[in-house]
Parts: structure tokens; C-alpha cells; sequence
């Protein structure tokens, strides 16, 4: 029996006291919540095996080489399992009380297995009806695409042999203090017309990343999904790490590079839906609609045309938690990401409703019970099992204790993403003139979030450069970067501008909106255009499924000077921790002069957003960011001791318009 944790409301109560009217539906949670961690620890030996599956199900091998194949389908009457030139009756498997299929295939007479190390292997099952249908293996650990005659994937034995495992030789490194993100897609991290590779990634983008100062990667479309313009979000395949960027053995070696750099890897997990295939995917895996899913309009997601898991099954909740589990464990992630929070913790998935910050909208008839405390017990899990890992939670709904302990009754959450943030910024763009941005509008946002709850922040991620919109550079240069980026050229007013508020906008959001910095791959150094995967009604273009890297690299191009604040903002953070310190105070908000001056971590930051006025650790001014040096870096700055905007001292600065300084005491 786990051990038996009594709710206590204080802790919660002192974070947010607008919450005791709701306590009732807090304590119903969390006692669901033990009740299913209670029956783990009853009856399948706790969190340490109930979440190693992958050890059971599927494909495993025992040392004298019996290959051992179980597979959960309690529909199906019979099932045969099909491997290299097997017919659909030679090996057929035997079922239990519990719906589960096993059948054990003795070795070769060398030893070896009789299933060959990626040979292609699938079940065939019998359903009531008597029809026939086949399915790749739902614990498959390997599936590949062949579209020169097929979308669909087939699904492989991957065993390879001791000497082509790859080792791992790098321990974990420690949680970090400061979450600096770089969010990345193996797929796009190249400059060229086409998919690139784990290989690729590990030689060349992993150093750029250390270089730039980040200690925390998140990994997109890892999880395999037939449709590479789905941006991983349609996974058919759980346990499958994605077979166009290479072998799983590849992937393990970026890992592990990445943990001897000193750098964390996060997975992006889609344990929010399931893409609806059939015959690659969990749909219909048993011939019915309600294996793995809710059956009926529950099941399917409207707006995403998936499907969407039943949380409250006992089996469901082996297959995700195991999948929790296998990433760590075999591939050395060191937390996750969770895909979709909003879809899961609502019945109405989030679809055609606005989240006014009620607290009944949170508590009331359209939370999802069942989600909710399925994320309880995966952020329970996988930090009892691993206390250095890492979860964040993408969700747009101010959920309350999202990022609060499970035993203090919250979800369990480290970090939330502030999805606020990057809409705002697109909104200003889009709709703003510079004389019109309103700075405590700006502040607001930027620190308006749940005490107590840590928070991500970011200007743009990958949302923000899809299709249909674009990267907060092309919003302020527009076409002037194809003709202006240039040394060789003349500094335009517009390139002149873009560049300025690039840089304070990212340092504005590093340093005063949350305990977590994230940017999109290439955004560093301002990134053009958008992200617009290959696809029909784009020809199946590469042109904008890629990243241009070769564009900072190129000395003549001033892409060179946002990469190189976006490197000297990490490090000055690393140095100086402002993203593990307290929330700043900010003691000056002019919307006439459109000024915002706070402090946090022993800093002052001084933003001058206004495109005209004139009103030092880091300068955003300096020549190597691109800028005109108007102010000197060598100026030391004295406090007079008067009381001011309630601070008890004052200094006064030179202020260039569209620049920022950071001032440290010396």
C-alpha cells in the first residue's frame, strides 16, 4: 500500500485563499488520486513496476533468446503474430483472464532469436464477427515509412545487438536552478531542402545551443506520427522515436551528448490525444472504438480530428505511465513537456470557450476529473521515481495549483507555460504603433501569474511562426530583411527598429516574465518568415521547414548581432540567476516617456521603448548587438540617497530611444 497521505488545505490556502469555497472539489481530487495510487501499490508493486510495462508488453527478449510477445486486445477471439515469412496461423498466442495475448517463440539453435533483429513484424487477429484485421504492435518500439508506395507505417523488431547499443556515458546533470529553454525540431534544424537527421542534430546544432547559453532542450516530434506536417502532434506510435530522423540508437547518443554539454533534454509528450489511424496507430486496435479511447463523440477531439484517451481505465493508465517511464529510462530524458493540458483537464476540450479566471470554470461540471488526476499521478510518478526531473504543463487556462506539489494537493506541475505572453507581442505588432504600446499593459501581463506557481516564459515559440502568422522579426522588418541585413548595406530606419525592439522585447521577457526562459529554434538570431511543413497545398515544400542557420553564420548579415545578445542575455543570467531569484520589483511604469525600470537578482533593468525620447553589465546598444554605442559602457552610475517612485534612492541614466541597460553594483 503507498503511504497514506492526509489532505491539508493550509499550504494551498496560504497561496490562494479565493480557493476554500472549492475545497470539496480539491479534496475529491486528490482522494481519487489515492485511491488509483493505493490500488498500484496493491496490486501491481507500486509506481517501480506498474510503470515499467515496456518490460511486459510487447516485444521482449529473455537471455537465452525466447523472444516473448504480449499484447492487450481482450475483443479479438484469436491472434496469430506475424514475423519475416510467418503465415497468418503459424504462430498463433493465447489469451488470459485479462484480455492480454502472449505467445513465446523459442530461439534459434545458435541461441539467437528466431525473430531477426528489424525484420518487419505485425498481429493478425480474428474479431467476433469473424473478420480478419491486422495491426502493428501498440508497445512497438520501431516503425518505419516507406512513401514510395505507402503513408502507412510498418512496425519492426528492433534488437540489435550488443555491440550496435549504443552505451551511455554520461550521467544525468542536475536539475538546473534557471530553466533556459531551447525549444527544437530535429527535422528542421538544417539549412537544406529536407528532413534532417538525430546525427546531424548532435554534430552541429546541440554546440550551437551551448554556445548560445541555453541549459535546457525540449525535443519536438519525437513520438512517432505518420504525418510529418502535424508537427509531431498525431502520434500513432508511443513508444516509436521517430524513424525519419534515424535510429533510436541515434537518438540516444544526442541525449547523451547533450547530458556531457552539461545540458538537459525535455521531451515533448502528446499523451492528449492520439491520432485516429487505424492501421498504424491505437484505433480500433481490437476491432472496437473503446480500447485505449473513450468510445463515442467522448473519444474524439472535433477540433483535432483525434482521438482521446479514457483515463480511467486501469490498462490506459499502465500504457501512458509506462511510456512516462520508457523515456527515462531508455533514453535518458530528463522530464517532459505535456502536450495539450488544456484538452485534457476539460470537457469541452478547451473548444469555443474563454477562460475568464472564475474559479467555478475550474471546479465546476466541465472539468475532466478522470484527466486531472491522471496528470496528478504522471507528475506523482515520474517525480517519485526521478526527483531531479522536470515537468511543465502547456495550458491556457489558468488551471489554479497546476504547478503546486500533488501531496499539497496541486497536479504537480514544476513549471507553466505563460501562454499570455506571446500573444500579447503579436497583438502590439499586428495592431500597435509604437506610441501606442502601453507599458503597464505590458508589465501586467508579463508578471500577472499564480504565486507560488513557477512560470515559463517566452516571446515566440513554434506557435507563433506557423503558418498563417510569423516570427516576431519578419512582424517587424517584413521584406526589408531579404534587401537589408547586410553590413554592406545602409542601416534602414525599419531594420533599425527591428533589431532594437528584437533584443528588449527578449530581454524584457527573460528577466521580468517568469522563473523559466523559452525561445524557438532560430529566433536568437531572428529568424524571417515562418514554419510551413511539406505538404499538399504547399507542393510539398522544404522552403520553410527548415532553419536558415546559415544566415548567422554568415559575417557580412546582421542576424549575427541578435545572436549574439541572445548568447550574452543567457550567460549574464547564468552569472547573475535573476530567473531563480524573487519577481522583480518594478518601481517605474511612464507611459509618456514609455519607460519600465525594475529590479530583480541584485540588478536594475532600464527600458526605453519609446521611438523618439531620449531620456552596465549588458547594453543593448553595443556594437556587436547591432547597435549605434550611444551610451559608453565604461559610465558608472551614483545613487542619491532621496526617496523616488517609493525606492529610497535614485540614480539618473542616459537612455537612448528602443534601448535597454542592465546596471549591477560594482
Amino acid at each position: 500500500m503507498s503511504e497514506l497521505a492526509t489532505f491539508d488545505p493550509t499550504h494551498i490556502l496560504g497561496l490562494d485563499g479565493y480557493l476554500k469555497p472549492f475545497l470539496p472539489a480539491i479534496e475529491r481530487r486528490y482522494a481519487r488520486f489515492q485511491q488509483w495510487k493505493d490500488a498500484i501499490f496493491q496490486h501491481e508493486g507500486g509506481y517501480e513496476k506498474f510503470t515499467k510495462g515496456y518490460e511486459v508488453m510487447g516485444f521482449t527478449v529473455k537471455d537465452d533468446g525466447t523472444v516473448v510477445y504480449r499484447e492487450w486486445a481482450p475483443n479479438a477471439k484469436e491472434a496469430n503474430l506475424i514475423a519475416d515469412e510467418w503465415n497468418r496461423v503459424t504462430h498463433p498466442l493465447s489469451k488470459n483472464q485479462y484480455g492480454v495475448w502472449e505467445i513465446e517463440v523459442p530461439p534459434k539453435t545458435n541461441g539467437q532469436p528466431a525473430i531477426l533483429h528489424d525484420s518487419k513484424v505485425k498481429i493478425s487477429m480474428i474479431l467476433p464477427s469473424g473478420a480478419r484485421i491486422e495491426r502493428l504492435p501498440a508497445w512497438i518500439q520501431r516503425v518505419t515509412q516507406d512513401l514510395t508506395y505507402s503513408p502507412v507505417y510498418e512496425s519492426r523488431f528492433w534488437n540489435p545487438p550488443t555491440g550496435e547499443r549504443y552505451q551511455f556515458k554520461n550521467p544525468r546533470p542536475p536539475q538546473p536552478q534557471s530553466l533556459r529553454i531551447y525549444e527544437a525540431h530535429v527535422g528542421i534544424s538544417t539549412p537544406e531542402l529536407r528532413v534532417g537527421s538525430y546525427k546531424e542534430f548532435t554534430q552541429n546544432t546541440l554546440p550551437r545551443i551551448h554556445k548560445l547559453g541555453y541549459n535546457t532542450i525540449q525535443l519536438m516530434a519525437i513520438m512517432e506520427h505518420p504525418y510529418y506536417a502535424s508537427f509531431g502532434y498525431q502520434v500513432t506510435s508511443f513508444f516509436a522515436v521517430s524513424s525519419r530522423y534515424g535510429t533510436p540508437e541515434d537518438l540516444r547518443e544526442l541525449i547523451d551528448i547533450a547530458h556531457g554539454m552539461g545540458i538537459i533534454v525535455l521531451l515533448d509528450i502528446v499523451h492528449s490525444h492520439a491520432s485516429k489511424n487505424v492501421l498504424d496507430g491505437l484505433n480500433a486496435f481490437d476491432g472496437t472504438d473503446h480500447l485505449y479511447f473513450h468510445e463515442g463523440s467522448k473519444g474524439r477531439h472535433d477540433l483535432w480530428d483525434s482521438r482521446l484517451f479514457n483515463y480511467g481505465s486501469h490498462e490506459v493508465l499502465r500504457f501512458l505511465l509506462s511510456n512516462l517511464r520508457f523515456y527515462m529510462e531508455e533514453y535518458q530524458f530528463d522530464g517532459f513537456r505535456f502536450d495539450g493540458v488544456t484538452s485534457m483537464m476539460y470537457l469541452h476540450h478547451g473548444i469555443g470557450t474563454g477562460f475568464s479566471g472564475n474559479y467555478e470554470e475550474y471546479y465546476g461540471s466541465d472539468a475532466d476529473e478522470e484527466a486531472i488526476v491522471y496528470l496528478m499521478l504522471a507528475n506523482d510518478a515520474v517525480h517519485t521515481l526521478y526527483p531531479s526531473a522536470i515537468t511543465i504543463a502547456e495550458d491556457v487556462s489558468g488551471m489554479p495549483l497546476l504547478c503546486v506539489p500533488v501531496k499539497q494537493g496541486g497536479l504537480g506541475f514544476d513549471y507553466r507555460l505563460a501562454m499570455a505572453i506571446p500573444d500579447m507581442w503579436i497583438k502590439l505588432l499586428k495592431h500597435k504603433s509604437d506610441e501606442d504600446w502601453n507599458m503597464g499593459n505590458i508589465v501586467h501581463t508579463l508578471t500577472n501569474r499564480r504565486y507560488g506557481e513557477r512560470s515559463v516564459a517566452y516571446a515566440e515559440s513554434h506557435d507563433q511562426a506557423l503558418v498563417g502568422d510569423k516570427t516576431i522579426a519578419f512582424w517587424l522588418m517584413d521584406k526589408e530583411m531579404y534587401t537589408n541585413m547586410s553590413d554592406l548595406t545602409a542601416m534602414t530606419p525599419v531594420v533599425a527598429r527591428g533589431i532594437a525592439l528584437h533584443k528588449m522585447i527578449r530581454l524584457l521577457v527573460h528577466s521580468l516574465g517568469g522563473e523559466g526562459y523559452l525561445n524557438f529554434e532560430g529566433n536568437e538570431f531572428g529568424h524571417p518568415e515562418w514554419l510551413d511543413f511539406p505538404r499538399e497545398g504547399n507542393n510539398n515544400s522544404f522552403q520553410h521547414a527548415r532553419r536558415q542557420f546559415n544566415l548567422v553564420d554568415d559575417e557580412l548579415l546582421r542576424y549575427k548581432y541578435l545572436n549574439n545578445f541572445d548568447t550574452a542575455m543567457n550567460h549574464l543570467e547564468e552569472r547573475c540567476g535573476w530567473l531563480s531569484s524573487p519577481q522583480a520589483y518594478v518601481s517605474l511604469k511612464h507611459e509618456g516617456d514609455k519607460m519600465i525600470v525594475y529590479e530583480r537578482a541584485g540588478l536594475l533593468f532600464i527600458f526605453n521603448f519609446h521611438p523618439t525620447n531620449r531620456s552596465q553589465i549588458i547594453v543593448s546598444d553595443e556594437k556587436r548587438f547591432g547597435g549605434f554605442e550611444n551610451v559608453s559602457l565604461e559610465t558608472k552610475y551614483s545613487t542619491t540617497p532621496m526617496e523616488w517612485n517609493g525606492r529610497k534612492n535614485w540614480l539618473q541614466v542616459y537612455i537612448p530611444s528602443r534601448t535597454c541597460l542592465v546596471l549591477g553594483k560594482v
